[in-house]
């Protein structure tokens, strides 16, 4: 991919950001409930049906869904995502303070997934059809099966109520609060993702390089390292793009269980005082940070396979 593709892509990756912003403006636009009327309640008082209009009028609520959309997107294109209507503090503030904490969980889950299903994958293919492909099939089985909100329950009756050798509650405060949201979010991407590198692995061995290099007398401990992993692991970056990105928009089930403060409980916790500016802001940040990293993924995976290189350069 040539340097001035780049340019390309990040022109699709905004049509492709201002399409969502559309279209979760206009759902939130049809949503039923009235946001002032929320707002009101969750300080703890019923206001009058004039009071509730003129803050509507001062909200610009009350204006068409062109005009409301409008003065949203140019507010942002300026920086400013408005004001939470439930906290009473700008969304951007909001966000940029719940960003890093959630960056820092997905990167410890993805770190554990890779550590626990690169060495499991590799296992299961060098051993196919043998008692340790077996045992780790069942695991991944297991793996993809359960859901994530019955494994984080799980973890936290036995390792925090039972054991008592890691805190209830998650305040994104010390490594040891990490520990068990992460785990929770690694423990169904290391499921699937075990599957992809068996699979990954099980194509690579197949291949004629590999009988080549063994017949001439390679240990298959060398060919395993030096030149099926590298070749195995190209076709797995493009997933582990895409579990980043959806890590970021799918930790909000881990983040409520341990009462974790990340963008995910944010979301939540958006939704349910029906804070529209502040769930607004919140999927176009997830929305982006997620283009980009599929952008970056792209990128990269093209630059790492010359194959795909040249292709890509015919094709543009």
């Amino acid at each position: 991919m040539k340097k001035h593709h780049v340019p390309k892509r990040l022109l699709q990756t905004v049509i492709v950001l201002f399409g969502i912003s559309l279209l979760s403006f206009g759902l939130l636009y049809m949503a039923p409930g009235d946001p002032v009327l929320a707002m009101y309640e969750a300080g703890g008082t019923i206001p009058d049906e004039k009071i509730v209009n003129q803050t509507r009028e001062a909200l610009g609520l009350n204006e068409p869904f062109l005009v409301q959309y409008g003065n949203w997107l140019s507010s942002c294109l300026k920086g400013d995502f408005g004001i939470s209507y439930s906290l009473n503090r700008p969304v951007g503030e909001l966000i940029l303070s719940r960003l890093w904490p959630t960056l820092k969980l997905a990167f410890l889950s993805l770190a554990l997934m890779l550590l626990v299903s690169v060495p499991l994958g590799m296992t299961a293919a060098v051993h196919k059809g043998g008692i340790a492909d077996y045992i780790v099939r069942f695991f991944t089985f297991l793996g993809v099966s359960l859901p994530n909100f019955w494994v984080g329950l799980i973890l936290l009756y036995v390792f925090a109520v039972k054991l008592e050798i890691l805190p209830v509650i998650s305040s994104g405060q010390g490594f040891d609060r990490l520990i068990l949201p992460a785990v929770t979010l690694a423990f169904a991407m290391t499921g699937k993702y075990t599957r992809q590198v068996r699979a990954a692995f099980l194509e690579e061995l197949n291949q004629d390089y590999v009988t080549g290099a063994r017949c001439r007398g390679i240990p298959d401990r060398v060919i395993l390292w030096r030149h099926v992993l590298p070749n195995a692991v190209l076709p797995l970056i493009t997933l582990l793009g895409l579990s980043m990105g959806s890590l970021l928009g799918g930790t909000a089930v881990a983040e409520v269980i341990f009462s974790y403060p990340g963008l995910g409980s944010l979301t939540v916790d958006a939704i349910s005082s029906m804070d529209y500016s502040l769930i607004q802001g919140c999927v176009l940040w997830i929305a982006l940070i997620y283009m980009l990293l599929n952008l970056l993924v792209d990128i990269s995976y093209a630059f790492l396979d010359p194959r795909l290189k040249e292709e890509a350069d015919r094709q543009w």
